[in-house]
C-alpha cells in the first residue's frame, strides 16, 4: 500500500481524487524439457537397465549441482538490493534495465521472507521512509526537480488498521487511510482525509481506494507491491510512530 501525495496512485495506487492532492499509497519458469524421442529401441532399453559405469557417473554428476547449490540469504540479498537502488534517486533515475534488476532482486528477497503473516506482526508498526519505487506519480518525474518532494514516508499501525502517507519539502502533503485485511499480507486501502501543505484538510472522495500487498518484512526493510503493479521498498525510521485515528 503506498500512500502518495499526488494523484493518489502510488504506494497504494488509489483512484485519482478530484482534489489537487498528490498523496498516494506506496504501491504482485518454465524450462522447456528436451524433446522426447518417439520410440525406444531394444538397445536403448538395455542401456537404461544396465548403464555403463561412465553413464552412471555422468548421471550422478548432473544431480550434484541441484543438491549442493545454496541460495543467498536475506542479509546478502538486502545488501545487493540496497546497492542496486542507491544510485537511482529513489527510482527517478532508473532505466528499464535498472527496474528489471531491482525487481529480480526483490523477487529473490520475497522468496526468503521471514514474516509469513505481516499483518499480524508488530514489525509493521511505525514510520517507514520510501527509498525506491516504480510509481511515477510518487516520484513526480513530470515536475521540475526542485518541485519534487525530497522524501516520502508511510506509517502503518496494525492494531488500529490505519495508514498515513507523508511528503516532505516543498509541499508537506499528507493523506490518511483505513485498512481492511484481505489476506494475512494484503490490505484494501480507503483514503479518508488529505492535508494540503500539511494544514488544509480535504475529505477524500469515495473512489480514492487501492490495495497493497506486503511481500517482505523485517525490522529494517519492507517490500510492498500495489494493485497497479508498482514496487515499493521502504526502510524503518521510527517504530514508535502512531497514525492519527
Amino acid at each position: 500500500m503506498a500512500l502518495s501525495l499526488h494523484s493518489p496512485s502510488s504506494l497504494l495506487t488509489p483512484i485519482q481524487p478530484s482534489k489537487p492532492s498528490s498523496l498516494t499509497l506506496l504501491n504482485c519458469q518454465y524450462s522447456p524439457l528436451t524433446k522426447p524421442t518417439n520410440h525406444i529401441t531394444y538397445n536403448d532399453a538395455a542401456g537404461l537397465s544396465n548403464p555403463s559405469p561412465s553413464k552412471k557417473w555422468r548421471v550422478g554428476v548432473s544431480f550434484f549441482p541441484a543438491f549442493l547449490k545454496k541460495g543467498k540469504d536475506a542479509k546478502a540479498l538486502k545488501e545487493e538490493l540496497l546497492d542496486a537502488i542507491a544510485p537511482l534517486d529513489r527510482g527517478a533515475d532508473a532505466t528499464l534495465e535498472d527496474q528489471q534488476r531491482v525487481d529480480q532482486i526483490a523477487i529473490e528477497l520475497e522468496a526468503v521472507n521471514p514474516i509469513k503473516e505481516p499483518l499480524k506482526s508488530d514489525l509493521l508498526n511505525g514510520k517507514w521512509e520510501l527509498i525506491y519505487t516504480t510509481s511515477q506519480s510518487i516520484l513526480q518525474t513530470q515536475r521540475p526537480k526542485f518541485l519534487r518532494s525530497i522524501a516520502n514516508y508511510q506509517a502503518i499501525n496494525v492494531d488500529t488498521l490505519r495508514a498515513q502517507n507523508m511528503e516532505s519539502f516543498p509541499f508537506f502533503n499528507q493523506v490518511t487511510a483505513d485498512l481492511t485485511p484481505l489476506t494475512a499480507k494484503k490490505v484494501a486501502v480507503k483514503f479518508d482525509s488529505f492535508k494540503i501543505l500539511g494544514l488544509i484538510p480535504i475529505k477524500a472522495p469515495g473512489r480514492a481506494r487501492g490495495e497493497l500487498e506486503i511481500t517482505y518484512l523485517d525490522e529494517e526493510l519492507r517490500v510492498s507491491r500495489g494493485d497497479k503493479g508498482n514496487l515499493f521498498i521502504l526502510k524503518m525510521i521510527d517504530p514508535s510512530y502512531r497514525v492519527p485515528v
